[in-house]
């Protein structure tokens, strides 16, 4: 009984540090590589005041509250007269959205209105086929841009390499304070730094991101556009990269439930995305690039399993006291602190202590979505969340 009972202790403690090493490495250690990456072959971006025609492209859906709002900031962006085509393209709204749109026509604002609603990425693709820019941008009503951002944005592309570009994020609090989700956002915005000085980045911000005309292509409803405007990139030997001057501003999410129901649909449709685009993992065609989309995609997806596996295999190990006893007790005090934050007090007690409750509230998320990709569910329509 004891060789028995010994050879389950070491697969537990095999299986407890494998685990643990697997979700440090989709946090922490992916990042550290591409640090020690960009140190040894720094990959800098050319750029330069650069004015081709651009067409920037808001895709809305029965947002009557907030368009008026979007279309004075957009026409406060600085931008050669001539060179700057603005396209409303409406998924099938059915309130003002598009009389609203109506009005600022003599201001150089066009609505594209689509009939049928088919989901974002149909509005986006039916906006590609009628924009005339050489360089395409897009955006949404929540995020609203700095007068220069247009520009700053723009000005990546005088680099050759360069496919598609990522604009910043930045989240404000309904206080004005930062909570769980700010620093999730900043942590995203530090990675994608390092990513574009490695090499390219795997994902941009579908807030607002900017793309060669040539790499817009194939836009399907199931697909994110962001995500799949960089793979498109890729394959055409261009890259992705971020930029920290080019900023978009958007409020926190006003109803945790739509968050979560938010992070699922966009962890559906990108494993959707993903797992059609499997040839991206063939590191003799792909190089360095293969091994960021396991890392920053697959890798980061899988870590509610490594999570699973860590808790259990470390509840096998805990009557031998020491070291696996303190683990799983702080693995309990974190989960327990974040599951009693989302079912108790919303009130917030600042950001580290919001850690825990955008932890699991992500990972759950992340469980959801391969719940649904599992079961052959796809996501097409969307709902912009409340803000």
């Amino acid at each position: 009984m004891a060789f028995p009972t010994l050879m389950l202790e070491q697969a537990m403690s095999f299986t407890f540090l494998c685990s643990a090493f697997l979700v440090f490495h989709a946090y922490f250690g992916y990042p550290i590589s591409l640090f020690l990456i960009g140190l040894v072959r720094k990959r800098s971006v050319v750029r330069q005041d650069y004015f081709p025609s651009v067409s920037l492209i808001i895709t809305v859906f029965n947002e009557e509250k907030r368009i008026r709002e979007k279309l004075e900031n957009t026409l406060s962006i600085l931008y050669p007269e001539g060179n700057l085509e603005i396209l409303v393209v409406s998924d099938g709204s059915t309130d003002r959205t598009d009389r609203i749109v109506l009005e600022y026509h003599d201001r150089g604002i066009t609505l594209l209105p689509v009939a049928v609603r088919r989901g974002k990425e149909h509005a986006q693709r039916e906006a590609v086929a009628q924009a005339k820019g050489d360089l395409l941008v897009f955006t949404d009503v929540a995020t609203m841009l700095e007068p220069g951002g247009l520009k700053r944005i723009v000005s990546n592309f005088a680099d050759p390499t360069v496919g598609c570009v990522s604009g910043e994020d930045r989240l404000i609090g309904a206080d004005g304070t930062t909570g769980g989700e700010g620093l999730y956002v900043r942590y995203e915005m530090w990675l994608r730094r390092l990513e574009t000085v490695a090499h390219s980045l795997v994902g941009s911000s579908g807030s607002f991101f900017a793309a060669r005309r040539v790499v817009c292509r194939d836009f399907s409803g199931e697909m994110q556009s962001d995500f799949r405007t960089v793979l498109n990139s890729v394959r055409m030997g261009l890259r992705a990269i971020n930029d920290p001057g080019a900023l978009g501003y958007y409020k926190d999410v006003s109803d945790s439930k739509r968050e979560f129901d938010r992070k699922v649909r966009t962890v559906v449709r990108g494993l959707t995305v993903f797992l059609r685009n499997l040839e991206f993992l063939n590191i003799l065609e792909y190089g360095f690039f293969s091994y960021q989309y396991f890392c920053h995609k697959l890798l980061r997806w899988l870590v509610p399993i490594f999570l699973i596996s860590a808790f259990v295999s470390n509840g096998f190990l805990i009557d031998d006291g020491g070291f696996f006893l303190i683990t799983f007790l702080l693995q309990v005090i974190f989960y327990g602190y974040g599951v009693s934050r989302i079912f108790g007090a919303s009130r917030s007690f600042g950001t580290l202590e919001n850690i825990p409750v955008y932890f699991v509230t992500v990972n759950a998320s992340i469980l959801v979505a391969w719940w649904k990709y599992i079961t052959g569910e796809r996501i097409i329509m969307w709902k912009p969340s409340e803000r």
